[in-house]
């Protein structure tokens, strides 16, 4: 039987910045990742200020495109806000999951080919069933469909209608400097430079139709987007919105997407989940595990708000088409709300 200060279920952004903080913290961690590295998914791949702002706290600087801030796009109507506290970064998920992956071995910090779906957990550890492995403290950075919060019976139900996300690359030139937020009927479209001939294009939406049928209801923005050159095949996730009982439950703690997620629409998961590993490590270092909770719901309330918001007037008939011109007339509030998260 292996023991450990921390064990970390997942080995994404949330999982190796929770192990990277533990690590330098002091804690004998082990990381749980079934998958060879690096680990991609679909993703909007925009770092907003406050994640590059989280990783250079880390003494990490990840290779990728500088973005200055946010335009919404509707037809003929254009708004934007430039980003007031340093800039974003467009970086593939690839790099960023390599960049992470680093750190952690070069911390001293293994990383398993381990698949953990169950825990067994009593008043002094935690331990997974088969794998010889036992913690004081087990970490749950395994997602948005998390085995572990399902197996704890933490999952909540959404009576929402659910929503994916769908990604490719394509290698043309970045038109701008901004994340370009096309609004669309019944989806959105996200443009995040990459590189100097890599644009990202991820698609949230509430339609079941493939990646092209969505595309094609951008005409502009597909225009610019030619077939021959997409360089990545599609990549999906969902359903987006996920709801957990608890972020603390004994000696399980939950960070990333496994903690509960509203939607990609704000594109805030990678600075939620790097800033939430760094609260659920000081709470473990100042001997306040159960603070963990609220600091986690203080840390992501703005998030919360603004992104219920958002999903909330995007799924109103009356209301969808009225986002962007309401930004457009707004641009002082617009501005306010790019900059209030992150």
């Amino acid at each position: 039987m292996r023991r450990t200060d921390l064990l970390v279920v997942g080995g994404g952004p949330a999982g190796l910045a929770t192990a990277l903080h533990a690590a330098r913290a002091g804690l004998d961690t082990v990381v749980a990742e079934p998958r060879p590295a690096p680990v991609d998914k679909a993703c909007g791949e925009g770092l907003m200020p406050g994640a590059v702002r989280a990783l250079t706290a880390l003494g990490l600087h990840a290779p990728g495109h500088p973005l200055t801030g946010i335009r919404y796009v509707q037809g003929p109507r254009r708004v934007e806000a430039a980003f007031r506290r340093g800039e974003g970064l467009g970086v593939r998920r690839t790099d960023l999951h390599t960049l992470l992956h680093r750190a952690v071995l070069d911390a001293g910090v293994p990383v398993l080919p381990l698949h953990v779906d169950g825990v067994r957990q009593d008043a002094d550890g935690v331990g997974v069933p088969g794998a010889g492995l036992r913690a004081r403290w087990l970490v749950a950075a395994d997602g948005l469909h998390s085995p572990v919060r399902r197996s704890l019976g933490l999952d909540r139900p959404t009576r929402t209608p659910p929503r994916y996300g769908l990604r490719r690359h394509y290698a043309v030139p970045p038109w701008t400097s901004h994340v370009e937020v096309h609004w669309g009927p019944d989806a959105e479209a996200y443009v995040t430079p990459l590189g100097p001939r890599l644009v990202g294009v991820a698609l949230l939406t509430s339609r079941r139709a493939p990646y092209d049928t969505q595309l094609a209801g951008f005409p502009e923005l597909a225009a610019r987007l030619p077939p021959r050159t997409a360089v990545t095949p599609v990549r999906g996730a969902g359903p987006l919105r996920r709801r957990s009982r608890a972020r603390v439950h004994g000696r399980v703690l939950f960070v990333g997407d496994a903690a509960g997620y509203v939607d990609a629409l704000t594109g805030e998961g990678v600075c939620l989940a790097l800033t939430g590993a760094r609260a659920l490590v000081a709470n473990l270092r100042r001997g306040t595990p159960g603070r963990y909770g609220a600091d986690w719901a203080r840390a992501t309330r703005r998030y919360r708000l603004l992104t219920e918001l958002l999903v909330g007037a995007r799924r109103q008939p009356a209301l969808a088409p009225h986002i962007v011109p309401a930004a457009a007339r707004l641009p002082r509030l617009f501005a306010t709300a790019v900059n209030a998260l992150g």
